[in-house]
């Protein structure tokens, strides 16, 4: 492959703890690579001093330029609740998150796509006596939209369970607000393709020019395995094409289980000339 040609590949960064962002620190600043901090899906970490780790982790990150973001709070945080208390619950925890992000400098943060259940046979988008799907979204999302525009912080919405990519795209588009965003995990949906779902690539044309992230991990299909690229059944190939086709620059995240995989997942996608 030609210098050229290697220019002209996107360019993979990372998700890791903070304490791991030292050992990566070279690899990130190289190529200014996209760099997500897992830090705050931890539960309880806000009831301690994250303000003094945030410190911490922008001293190490001194010459970082590229584009920063977090993973943020699921862990016993439901995104998709009717019930007020709990709803309020889980807006103190996503302000705190977002106040994380104003502190660090991070410009995106990955929520879970609140579609569970909906639209199965044993719960449809249909409003019933006692939900309305729509307006239990927006009941959450709304406030926590407008502070993350407030901050500069792109919101990005993951696959996790969703079966069908138009619910988890219509609703995304219909916030119209740049600072909510389309997040594709290539394993969970790959685990979804096995039931029935269709493939990765083909939610990465549904999204276009939504498509704000993507989290690049393998599996078989049987869970959430997170394993090194090329070790499990993702089609990496048809991926990284629908990703060249779409009017997008997403953040590209590998994700791995063990931080010693990160390293080798890269290169795996530089020897198939997919990404550098």
């Amino acid at each position: 492959m030609t210098t050229q040609t290697q220019q002209a590949l996107p360019v993979v960064g990372a998700a890791m703890p903070s304490l791991s962002v030292y050992e990566f620190r070279d690899w990130l600043i190289e190529d200014q690579r996209d760099l997500e901090i897992q830090d705050p899906a931890l539960p309880n970490l806000f009831d301690g001093d994250w303000r003094g780790l945030v410190k911490a982790l922008r001293m190490v990150l001194d010459g970082y330029s590229g584009r920063l973001g977090v993973h943020g709070p699921f862990v016993g945080v439901p995104l998709f609740t009717p019930d007020r208390k709990i709803r309020a619950a889980t807006l103190d925890r996503l302000y705190e998150a977002l106040d994380y992000c104003a502190e660090l400098g991070a410009t995106h943060m990955v929520l879970h796509s609140p579609i569970a259940n909906l639209g199965t046979p044993f719960d449809t988008f249909a409003r019933t006596h006692y939900l309305d799907p729509v307006e239990t979204i927006h009941a959450l999302f709304d406030p926590v939209v407008a502070r993350a525009a407030s901050v500069g912080c792109a919101l990005v919405i993951e696959t996790v369970y969703d079966r069908e990519p138009l619910p988890w795209i219509e609703m995304i588009r219909h916030f119209q607000s740049p600072y909510l965003r389309a997040s594709i995990d290539v394993g969970h949906i790959f685990i979804n393709h096995k039931l029935g779902a269709p493939p990765p690539d083909h939610w990465i044309f549904h999204a276009g020019a939504l498509l704000g992230h993507v989290h690049l991990q393998d599996t078989d299909g049987y869970t959430d395995r997170h394993w090194r690229l090329g070790t499990g059944d993702v089609k990496f190939h048809a991926v990284f094409a629908a990703l060249r086709q779409i009017d997008a620059q997403p953040r590209l995240i590998i994700e791995m289980e063990q931080m010693e995989d990160i390293l080798p997942s890269a290169a795996w996608l530089a020897a198939q000339g997919l990404a550098r």
